[in-house]
């Protein structure tokens, strides 16, 4: 009889346990045995639980660094600054009582401009406005003008190592890359002539590369923004003028001139225009600043608007403060005509009472953006203004200030491309232009009509 024996019935579950812990441990084996395996191999190790690690935020841009970069690379142009006259007023033109090697900012009244924060501001090239007063006869701003293009020379003279005299875009060029402020002269005023096309040409051979058609007044062939108008824009004097400035290879600047005189110009120029200190006037329509509907014949001329930096042009809160400034201090010299410390008291508690509206950095922008808007970066440039104003905006104070503008640029989006142009390659490229446009009118005479203030 055959036996059989009965086994506990958890049994099974024993022998399923033993069989898991048996697998558990021959994994535990492998997993260690490979782990050894991968350190000896420099191989990654077996898989583990993954872990997600939290991407770091890269460091901040540092725009001011790519600014400096930009700067650098293009001249900086500035289109309009007033040191000349400055030099005039305070030192009759001699350089030797005026230090520009030290801070002008501590004279008094202090300055925006001197050679130390050139170097900061990183200016590559500037416009020195050879301006004379519009009061003056016409032989008198003739010899006025010549005097302050002679300011311009000795500057560079006396300041080899600084400042060197530009008279094309290749000068420019060259200039900047050895390190120095390329220095062009800007006639302001068509006074500047003394209404003459010879003194025009005359004019151009001692260096001067553009003029403001006027200034602030009327010239007898030229409508001002800033004065009554006479002849409806450009008369026939007028417009010989333009083609005359075409003919030589100098710049025609607008700032200054009523719209008027900038469409006829506009109309009849065969090379490109400079706004040399200039704001949108669809920001401000002070009548300083470019009306809005120019904005596409300047597209089409090729010519650029150097936006200014003088703020009752940027702001025209600030433009009717100082009018409203202005207004109070004609009252009290009618109440106190024999009496100045009167005047004075009374304009202090006006000022005390009716603070100035602040004008900051971003209101450059503003005009910037504007004009980019509607005709593209292509057509803007920089024109500070530079001691031919009062206090420039907050941030951009003296010409040490054009990094933090060209940094807040690029902070707001514009492209290094754009930026280039705005600092300097778009009024390169104007530069050029009026360059060639001369080569091509080079074999057309010289228009040989005599001036308007014909001297026996």
């Amino acid at each position: 009889m055959t036996q059989y024996f009965s086994l506990p019935r958890s049994l099974p579950m024993i022998a399923r346990s033993v069989s898991s812990l048996i697998s558990l441990s021959i994994s535990l084996v492998l997993s260690l045995v490979l782990s050894q395996e991968a350190r000896a191999q420099k191989l990654p190790p077996p898989p583990q639980a993954t872990v997600v690690a939290k991407a770091i935020d890269p460091s901040p841009v540092d725009y001011r660094a790519k600014a400096l970069k930009i700067l650098k690379q293009t001249p900086l142009i500035d289109g309009h600054n007033d040191l000349p006259w400055q030099l005039r007023k305070r030192s009759k033109g001699e350089l030797n009582k005026l230090d520009l090697t030290g801070d002008t900012a501590k004279l008094d009244p202090p300055m925006q401009t001197d050679l130390s924060r050139l170097r900061e501001g990183r200016v590559g090239a500037q416009f020195w406005s050879v301006y004379v007063p519009a009061s003056l006869t016409p032989p008198q701003a003739v010899q006025a003008t010549i005097e302050q293009i002679d300011v311009v020379k000795r500057m560079v003279e006396r300041f080899p190592k600084q400042l060197g005299l530009a008279l094309t875009a290749r000068d420019v060029v060259r200039l900047h890359r050895q390190g120095k402020v390329a220095s062009l002269i800007g006639m302001e005023g068509g006074y500047s002539i003394g209404h003459s096309l010879a003194v025009l040409r005359q004019m151009y051979a001692l260096g001067a590369r553009y003029m403001t058609i006027t200034h602030s007044k009327t010239t007898p062939w030229a409508d001002s923004a800033t004065d009554a108008p006479q002849h409806g824009g450009l008369n026939d004097f007028g417009e010989a003028v333009i083609q005359e400035m075409n003919r030589l290879g100098m710049i025609v600047d607008l700032s200054h001139v009523s719209a008027d005189t900038m469409r006829d110009t506009l109309r009849i120029s065969e090379a490109p225009v400079l706004f040399s200190h200039s704001g949108a006037g669809g920001v401000c329509p002070h009548p300083r600043n470019v009306p809005s509907d120019i904005l596409n014949q300047v597209k089409e001329n090729g010519g650029v608007i150097m936006v200014i930096f003088l703020t009752g042009y940027l702001d025209c809160a600030r433009f009717e403060w100082w009018a409203a400034l202005s207004g109070e201090k004609a009252r009290l010299k009618v109440l106190y005509p024999h009496r100045p410390a009167a005047v004075e008291e009374g304009m202090t508690t006006w000022r005390n009472t009716h603070p100035a509206p602040q004008v900051g950095l971003m209101k450059v922008i503003e005009h910037i953006d504007y004009i980019r808007d509607r005709i593209g970066a292509a057509h803007i440039g920089l024109g500070g203004d530079f001691d031919g104003m009062g206090p420039g905006p907050v941030g951009l104070e003296d010409v040490s200030k054009y990094p933090d503008l060209v940094a807040k640029l690029l902070q707001r989006g514009y492209s290094a491309e754009e930026v280039k142009g705005i600092v300097g390659e778009n009024t390169l490229r104007v530069l050029r232009g009026v360059e060639e446009t001369a080569k091509r009118l080079r074999s057309k005479p010289a228009d040989e009509r005599p001036p308007l203030h014909w001297i026996e």
